[in-house]
């Protein structure tokens, strides 16, 4: 990701607000870790409306499609605006990046009528959150090559792939939350 101006020049709001996650990457410091917090915070208003499970997961799906689609859609259009390319203000990549890391949450096993349901969630969300933009900053393996792709496919296939390597802790911490807040039988 390189900075490039905080402000689009001559970019429709509209196309703006979507590859800026409503306007999320305008904020400073790390506008990657405010983009990377719709998802997380989907979730936990989920969790917390006491919605069942695939709530969770047709929520982050949308919102994961929603942010890529904005990328590609408006990727090139963005870079040129932001004079950079794969611009800091532009998130919608880590929102889709994000929401992929919290699809591997087995969220059926997670989310119950008891009292600790929002806190397991929240180890978890935090958990993905954390490994997520570490992953997203680090790059590791094959992550760093697929921001040279063209257009907006550059912008957003290194954060999905990101969002994957942040599986396996995520899904760890989902055990140790069943662990230390057992769902009553």
């Amino acid at each position: 990701m390189s900075a490039g101006s905080r402000y689009p020049k001559a970019m429709p709001v509209g196309r703006m607000l979507a590859v800026t996650a409503g306007g999320l990457g305008l904020l400073r410091p790390a506008p990657g870790s405010w983009g990377s917090l719709p998802p997380v915070a989907i979730a936990l208003l989920i969790v917390w409306s006491g919605a069942p499970w695939w709530v969770i997961t047709v929520a982050l799906a949308l919102v994961g499609t929603c942010g890529t689609i904005a990328c590609v859609r408006f990727g090139r259009e963005a870079e040129a605006a932001f004079g950079a390319k794969d611009p800091s203000s532009v998130v919608a990549d880590e929102v889709a990046g994000c929401a992929v890391t919290l699809l591997a949450v087995p969220w059926w096993m997670l989310v119950g009528s008891d009292p600790h349901a929002l806190l397991r969630a929240a180890v978890v969300c935090a958990t993905g959150f954390f490994f997520f933009r570490l992953f997203d900053v680090l790059k590791p393996g094959y992550v760093s090559e697929l921001q040279s792709q063209p257009f907006g496919w550059g912008i957003v296939l290194d954060d999905l792939a990101a969002g994957a390597w942040a599986w396996p802790p995520v899904i760890l911490s989902a055990a140790c939350a069943l662990h230390l807040y057992p769902v009553p039988s």
